[in-house]
């Protein structure tokens, strides 16, 4: 997982492009074309918008590819009072609120916003690169049988934790709520295992599957 950040300046704001975790979700090239634009050199140029605008945009990025630092008093980005994980059908798990990030090298990323990677074939796990579209992964965005606990009073604040298990699951361990691809379904706990092998029948849960079909992730 090389880092790779990249800083585009203005007066009022500095917006920060980690290269490594960008799905090209769109979201800032639909949002504020006049900023970001793939098709110019360089392709995020802060100071054609407001600093707030510039902001506003910056924080619908789902990979957290993108973050910002306010240069004119602005406020910064806070987490979301509430810790998500939502499906995308077909695709990764979006992340949302106060995440810490476990990895097997002992380094630790703490973020806001992620995508991890749920169909097995990432080349940077756990970080989604876009490999469920080549690999047509078969993943609907529902959510099958509940298997997140509640070990103790469900406190909606706090920190997430998510440590990549190896050649395995996803640990959580915090206050969470899984949301369906549409919205529709909604379940609470705090810890559980969600699948990153891709191959889970009762999927985004764990079923031990990554065992049965040797999937590798040692490390990653």
């Amino acid at each position: 997982m090389a880092d790779k950040i990249k800083e585009y300046w203005s007066d009022d704001i500095v917006v920060t492009y980690d290269v490594g975790r960008c799905t090209h979700a769109a979201e800032c090239i639909r949002g504020l074309p006049s900023v970001f634009d793939a098709g110019r050199r360089p392709w995020v140029q802060p100071a054609n918008a407001r600093a707030h605008q510039v902001a506003e945009v910056v924080l619908r990025c789902p990979t957290g590819a993108l973050h910002f630092q306010r240069k004119d008093g602005g406020p910064a980005e806070s987490p979301a009072g509430v810790n998500t994980v939502t499906l995308r059908g077909g695709g990764p798990l979006y992340l949302r609120g106060d995440i810490e990030l476990r990895l097997p090298d002992g380094s630790v990323v703490h973020d806001t916003r992620m995508a991890l990677c749920r169909c097995g074939a990432s080349q940077n796990k756990p970080f989604c690169d876009n490999s469920h579209r080549l690999m047509g992964f078969d993943a609907s965005g529902q959510i099958g049988e509940n298997k997140l606990r509640l070990v103790d009073t469900l406190d909606t604040g706090g920190k997430l934790v998510i440590t990549p298990t190896a050649n395995g699951s996803l640990r959580i361990e915090g206050p969470v709520t899984l949301v369906s691809a549409d919205g529709q379904t909604i379940v609470e706990g705090n810890r559980g295992f969600l699948c990153r092998c891709g191959g889970s029948q009762n999927k985004p849960f764990c079923d031990s599957t990554h065992r049965s079909i040797g999937f590798q992730a040692e490390g990653l």
